[in-house]
């Protein structure tokens, strides 16, 4: 069975220390995504996410976000992930593959929780899952920054990531079918 993210009802988002006092939190607004999974066995995840679709909550940050100084959107527009592996116990989960930013594509792990099937009020059928993982943004090619005077750096190199998504099940050519004679009626 296939399940297509609900970008309605996922978020993808990141947040890493500002000045090692605060933590500066943003999210990617824009994204797609498959699971490919049987009876509770995944096999594949692809996820394609549009890096311009950032929000911080500040328009200068933003903007200098996408610059070449960091995500450099002009020359790489798109980061992904797609899975290698996955482990279940019960409603815990290990999704380990390949993360791809800024043309660099690198291994992780994210470790969380999954929960589903169950169907919405209309009779969808949905599932979901919570992940999480750090990474080392310099490892992606992601190292401006500026010393503080008082020591320290501006930007931290860790990024904590919190994937956090629902999906429907994919139409199937049944279900597309008729879905083609209601719309041709």
């Amino acid at each position: 069975m296939q399940w297509i993210l609900d970008p309605a009802h996922s978020q993808i988002q990141f947040s890493v220390k500002h000045m090692g006092i605060s933590t500066v939190r943003g999210t990617f607004q824009q994204f797609s995504g498959t699971i490919d999974e049987e009876g509770g066995v995944v096999s594949a995840v692809h996820v394609d996410i549009d890096v311009a679709s950032l929000n911080t909550g500040s328009e200068q940050r933003d903007g200098h976000l996408k610059s070449a100084d960091f995500f450099d959107i002009a020359s790489n527009p798109a980061a992904s992930f797609a899975l290698t592996t996955f482990q279940r116990s019960g409603d815990d989960v290990v999704a380990s593959g390949n993360l791809t930013i800024r043309g660099v594509t690198k291994p992780i792990t994210l470790k969380g929780d999954i929960g589903g099937p169950a169907r919405d009020p209309w009779g969808n059928e949905k599932v979901s899952a919570v992940l999480e993982t750090k990474i080392s943004r310099k490892e992606w090619g992601l190292v401006w920054n500026v010393a503080l005077e008082a020591g320290g750096v501006l930007v931290s190199d860790d990024v904590k990531l919190h994937i956090d998504v629902q999906a429907q099940a994919a139409p199937t050519a049944a279900s597309a079918e008729a879905v083609e004679e209601v719309a041709a009626v």
